[in-house]
């Protein structure tokens, strides 16, 4: 079931830890250990997104057409930014928002995203045989007169 204009969607505030910086707003998923950087047009309808606003009162809050709210919600649920739910949302094509928004000067919503590493695949250590100053540096936990082993 497709998503309507009526619809009210919600971002997700659970497990997300979410950071605000010149414009832009950054969110690590604490539950699938990707980081979202949504520039300043997407984040102003994620912060519209509390379950109450329609699409247009959205649109109208960002100060956005309906078809880059759209475009945007989209983004949105597939980096599962947004509270589930069993419909989905089909926003336009990137095409048609980037023709509208070029008539109509507003930036594009983007939503970038990234794995991060798990603490295990983050930390990093020197094979055996490499030269260490101490045995924390070797992957093997052993360093002899300067290499691990």
């Amino acid at each position: 079931m497709t998503r309507t204009d009526e619809t009210r969607p919600k971002a997700r505030g659970h497990r997300l830890v979410v950071e605000e910086l010149d414009g832009e707003v950054l969110i690590y998923d604490l539950e699938r250990d990707r980081a979202h950087c949504l520039n300043d047009t997407a984040a102003r309808v994620w912060r519209g997104c509390d379950g109450r606003r329609s699409v247009a009162e959205i649109a109208a809050v960002a100060g956005l057409g309906i078809s880059e709210v759209r475009y945007a919600l989209a983004r949105l649920e597939r980096s599962r930014l947004l509270e589930s739910g069993e419909t989905t949302w089909l926003g336009p094509s990137r095409r048609e928002v980037l023709k509208r928004a070029a008539i109509a000067g507003v930036a594009l919503p983007v939503v970038r995203s990234i794995i991060a590493p798990t603490a295990a695949q983050a930390a990093t250590c020197i094979p055996g045989g490499g030269l260490c100053g101490g045995s924390a540096e070797c992957c093997s936990g052993v360093c002899a007169g300067g290499t691990c082993l």
